[in-house]
């Protein structure tokens, strides 16, 4: 039986713990032998216990002190520091529920700039939501970055070492072998597409004519599930067979199917690891002190596990039918790259290079949190707007029925002609984006831009810890303009373009840049649009509306979202957009709606 996580944390950090008190209370017993001198008993005990937070508070400050004096050595300085967390403290004391994704950056950006630090438990994270720093991250300086042995402790329980958390040879390995899959002629074939959206349409229209809402967010993530499932896997898990959820305010036991299946319970499963992870990303190597007696991720991952197995063990044993030799090697032993067969899936293929359950395990959670949460994400804020701009749903409405029609089934070439198609999904994509945050850490020392113009440029220390933030930086009003944070699909087709985004295309990364560029962009781009061509097809008149009854109390937004300030007393820069949010956005690995959003059509 395994000690409870806290234990294992203070346990590896005795000898830091014991040390100063220890040292202390050495130096009065010689203190007492070599001079004589008596300390009183309390001032002894006194001293043990302030010896750890001196040392600490004295360790801080001199590293500062170093950190200036190689700053300095470059040219640079230091980024700005946020003032009055407690030494990274303060967040073991803040309530994260009633708080607006990423307002917290925000408000200290308000106050900081673009590019800053923030303790966390003594350590500082450099935060950034500047463009050219982000750009230097991912592309310009891309070796000086890396996720950092840090970022893999925390997601390894959940994700592995597959593609999310690797770092060089064994990152080039996972995207190298999942390239071939997402080739143009295997994601322009829509069949897939098609199924899986005219049976996750006709459920919806189904429940809209009992006189109930649907929850779009559940009905798109059974949707990208199940076609994911069967691209990247080779089984479709059916989990729109299992039906859908009624509003919270039916009796489930008097209907029939209400979408709580042994998919479903995977779903939810994962959704609560993601959580979890998410929570501790947060906290970083210190995640133990808020789950102290007890792992919380254990019991999502065994039934995210149970799951799973039997999928790995069946591609297993088909490899074996088949007698395949696995990998390829040529006449002097060297590994030759494997060709993708017809109609072999992603774990078919990576059969042929390992069994082992772990690793195969590990695989498929990295490609379903990139191949089915994101573009679910995606088209849950996407219909949420469409809900909220009825002119907008129109004129998406007028241009599928102008390009497709009513009926046929649209192609990689309307694809190419919808252009206000795309514009809605990139503005969508812009406002929430399915990956809010994301990490890297320096493996060597490099310089950030600042924010002032003929500012010194800002020192980054080898092994900081370097959040980045998209939601961020593409709600930026300096880099948008006045109206950044309005819905507007228009700004990706008038001069907005040539005036914001064409000098500065790192303003918008929702797939991220450079070497690390999501490889399922068009996948992600051509399933999202197919289910929307399909949804408007299957209603073409009337306007998409959000059900405030069937959206469940705690999925509603909270109040203190209509101050002005937040929880914490910073200004709430993004307010006129939190105060009109009609659901609650929020986040762990992806950003999704608390609670689901309800809609009738």
């Amino acid at each position: 039986m395994s000690l409870p996580p806290g234990v294992v944390y203070l346990a590896r950090r005795i000898p830091w713990l014991a040390g100063p008190p220890l040292a202390t209370y050495l130096a009065k017993l010689a203190s007492q032998h070599a001079a004589g001198i008596i300390i009183p008993r309390w001032a002894t005990v006194l001293a043990c216990v302030l010896s750890g937070p001196v040392v600490l508070l004295l360790s801080v400050q001199v590293r500062q002190w170093r950190l200036r004096r190689k700053a300095a050595a470059q040219g640079a300085v230091l980024a700005p520091s946020a003032p009055g967390t407690w030494g990274g403290l303060r967040v073991l004391f803040m309530n994260f529920d009633d708080m607006y994704p990423a307002e917290g950056v925000v408000a200290l950006t308000q106050l900081l700039g673009h590019t800053f630090t923030s303790a966390l438990f003594f350590q500082d994270q450099l935060y950034t939501s500047d463009p050219e720093n982000i750009k230097t991250i991912l592309a310009t300086d891309f070796p000086s970055f890396e996720k950092g042995a840090d970022f893999r402790g925390v997601m390894a329980p959940l994700l592995g070492t597959g593609v999310f958390a690797a770092d060089g040879d064994l990152w080039r390995f996972h995207r190298q072998m999942t390239r071939p899959f997402f080739h143009r002629a295997r994601i322009s074939d829509f069949a897939l597409f098609d199924e899986h959206a005219t049976h996750a349409l006709a459920l919806c229209k189904a429940r809209l004519e009992e006189g109930y809402a649907v929850d779009m967010q559940d009905l798109v993530g059974r949707f990208t599930m199940d076609t994911a499932t069967a691209f990247l896997f080779g089984r479709d898990v059916k989990s729109l067979d299992e039906g859908l959820p009624y509003p919270h305010y039916v009796q489930q036991s008097t209907m029939g199917s209400s979408g709580d299946g042994e998919a479903h319970g995977f779903a939810t499963a994962f959704q609560e690891a993601q959580l979890v992870t998410a929570l501790r990303m947060r906290l970083g190597a210190n995640w133990p002190l808020a789950e102290f007696w007890v792992d919380k991720l254990q019991k999502p991952l065994a039934v995210v596990r149970a799951f799973l197995d039997p999928i790995l063990e069946e591609a297993i044993e088909r490899k074996k039918a088949k007698g395949d030799e696995g990998v390829l090697k040529d006449e002097k032993g060297t590994e030759v790259e494997r060709e993708v067969e017809e109609g072999e899936s992603l774990l078919d293929h990576l059969v042929n290079y390992t069994e082992d359950r772990t690793i195969l395990r590990d695989e498929i959670l990295n490609i379903s949190v990139a191949g089915r949460d994101t573009t679910a994400s995606l088209l849950t804020y996407v219909v949420y707007m469409l809900a909220e701009h009825p002119d907008m749903l129109n004129k998406l409405r007028d241009e599928i029925m102008r390009t497709v029609g009513p009926t046929r089934a649209p192609t990689m070439d309307d694809f190419r002609d919808m252009r206000y198609l795309r514009a809605v999904l990139n503005e969508t994509l812009r406002l929430y984006p399915p990956v809010p945050f994301n990490m890297r850490y320096s493996s060597k020392a490099a310089l950030f831009r600042s924010d002032g113009a003929g500012d010194k440029p800002i020192y980054v220390p080898a092994g900081m810890r370097i959040p980045y933030s998209t939601l961020v930086m593409q709600r930026r009003k300096n880099l948008w303009g006045p109206d950044a944070l309005e819905f507007d699909p228009e700004r990706f087709l008038d001069e907005r373009v040539g005036k914001y985004l064409t000098p500065n295309p790192f303003i918008f990364l929702p797939f991220n840049a450079g070497p690390r560029i999501c490889l399922g962009q068009q996948f992600a781009y051509h399933e999202s649009s197919f289910f929307l061509v399909r949804l408007l097809q299957t209603f073409p008149a009337g306007n998409i509306t959000l059900d405030a009854n069937a959206q469940p109390p705690h999925g509603r937004p909270p109040a203190v979202w209509q101050n002005t300030k937040t929880p914490l007393g910073e200004e709430r820069a993004w307010w006129g957009l939190v105060s009109r949010e009609k659901v609650r956005p929020k986040s762990h690995l992806t950003l999704y709606v608390k609670g689901g959003l309800w809609v009738r059509m």
